[in-house]
């Protein structure tokens, strides 16, 4: 079954098929480094990984690219404040961003800034103004006459025919059912940044850095085009405009708009105390893959509804799935096979590959493996499970994580880089004791903590149980939890 997703553009679900056959051009929104980005913004970043890695999986080559927007009007205003130039200013928060999404499994894409693009698009405005789509305003300003796109709304389904021409508007961010004429570039004010180029001295509006640094690195018209659902309008639809007058070509043939969050069942806000970066979780002793998978388990078009009930039974499933990864990597095994087990493994593989190509469903998806778990461990415990079961078995959970990349175990060293940064911001009193307890274990390698597992398992062989307990509290002091179970000796970090 090929893969089919919901395009915002035309509001239905659509077998997906790139224009060249097996090449997928992609480009996501990504971060206005002007703060920390939170869960909200990273659950969308989440999705469009999510959709990357299924991609690949189904045997495209993949040429994604994601901008990062270090200049726009919160930058601006908030590096003038600080005394800074707009690169000392954003760097900070790229470098966390990027730090957040290697933390969280994210495939880093081809990133793109906009500062490293300004006269790009100042050509691009002027293209604009020969055709007649865009003006220049009494004080160098440039904006986009929107009268002149008929099919403006196309996108956010907003019906705009009584705008008034030639109002305008000049902020990046506006109301969701405002429609005017919007700034392309604008003119510099004092202390503000500015750049010298073909149309005048000036900055580029936001969302004109979208469309060329998009095209430039794409082309005029490519597959898919991400981003969180606040983008809708104005930003995509004003990309759409600007760029579709520029080519007469369609921009972006598929729209993959995923939707935020609630917290505890309310809207995430920094005066209702629910606002959270990875960072706040990982402070609080919450694992990155943990994180990443609570924020996976919902399909990316419906809300999900983040609790922190929900995080502690998301580290409780990635624990499962990877002590049964274990079991099945450390077990005796008897010679042979099970038919039964040969045939839950390929249907495992075809009821996650179904849900994903429907329309992404990571919920069907997790469910496919963990039926898979169940049944593999119930006929673990009566012996049924044969030693050429296990690689089919293996294969199955290698494609789940293909997707998902949740079972490498390197949550420590990243909780560890977290409280580094805490203690270098003079976050202190903010790292909980779970994370203390955590990072703790981090002086153990998985070779080291393998080496006295085998020290352990020679102990009991030799029957020198004290031996056995007295390495087992050793690892427990360290953070590492032992299993002693009929299939062997199995740990976990704690």
């Amino acid at each position: 079954m090929p893969l089919r997703l919901f395009n915002t553009m035309s509001s239905q679900v659509e077998e997906f098929h790139p224009l060249r056959d097996s090449e997928v051009r992609m480009y996501a929104c990504g971060p206005t480094v002007y703060d920390y980005g939170h869960i909200g913004n990273f659950r969308t970043f989440i999705a469009i990984d999510l959709l990357r890695r299924f991609l690949r999986q189904s045997g495209y080559k993949i040429q994604h690219v994601m901008n990062i927007t270090d200049v726009d009007d919160k930058i601006i205003r908030n590096s003038a404040r600080d005394g800074v130039t707009v690169q000392q200013y954003t760097a900070k928060y790229e470098k966390a961003f990027l730090e957040d999404a290697a933390m969280l499994g994210i495939e880093q894409p081809t990133l793109v800034r906009a500062t490293e693009h300004i006269p790009e698009m100042a050509q691009f405005v002027a293209k604009l103004v020969e055709k007649g789509f865009a003006y220049r305003a009494d004080d160098g300003s440039y904006y986009f006459r929107i009268a002149k796109f008929p099919r403006y709304g196309k996108l956010s389904k907003k019906d705009f025919s009584s705008m008034l021409d030639g109002a305008r508007v000049d902020v990046d961010e506006y109301d969701k059912d405002s429609a005017r004429d919007f700034a392309l570039w604008k003119a510099p004010k004092p202390g503000e940044a500015s750049w010298d180029t073909v149309i005048g001295p000036g900055r580029p509006g936001w969302h004109l850095e979208c469309s060329v640094m998009s095209m430039e690195e794409l082309g005029e018209s490519f597959d898919l085009h991400a981003g969180g659902e606040d983008l809708i309008f104005p930003h995509h639809e004003n990309e759409i405009a600007q760029s579709e007058s520029l080519t007469g070509k369609p921009f972006a043939h598929f729209w993959f708009h995923a939707r935020f969050l609630l917290v505890e069942g309310e809207k995430m806000s920094k005066s209702l105390g629910n606002f959270f970066t990875p960072r706040d979780l990982v402070l609080k002793g919450h694992k990155p893959s943990s994180i990443r998978y609570l924020l996976a388990s919902v399909p990316y078009r419906n809300q999900l509804n983040f609790t922190f009930d929900g995080l502690k039974q998301a580290a409780v499933s990635v624990d499962r799935l990877r002590n049964f990864r274990l079991r099945l990597s450390a077990g005796n095994f008897a010679d042979g096979s099970n038919p039964q087990m040969q045939t839950l493994a390929t249907e495992t593989g075809d009821r996650m590959r179904a849900a994903l190509d429907d329309d992404l469903n990571t919920a069907q998806a997790q469910a496919a493996i963990f039926e898979m778990v169940r049944q593999a461990n119930t006929a673990f415990d009566t012996g049924s499970v044969m030693k050429d079961d296990v690689p089919p078995l293996l294969a199955a959970l290698e494609k789940f994580d293909e997707v998902f990349a949740v079972l490498h175990d390197d949550d420590i060293p990243k909780m560890k880089q977290v409280l580094q940064w805490a203690q270098t911001e003079g976050r202190e009193k903010d790292i909980s004791q779970e994370l203390r307890d955590a990072v703790q274990s981090a002086h153990l390698s998985d070779a080291d903590i393998e080496a006295k597992i085998a020290d352990m398992r020679a102990a009991r062989t030799s029957r020198d149980f004290k031996k056995s307990d007295a390495i087992r509290a050793e690892l427990a002091e360290a953070g590492i939890l032992v299993e002693i179970t009929k299939d062997g000796i199995r740990w976990r970090r704690r």
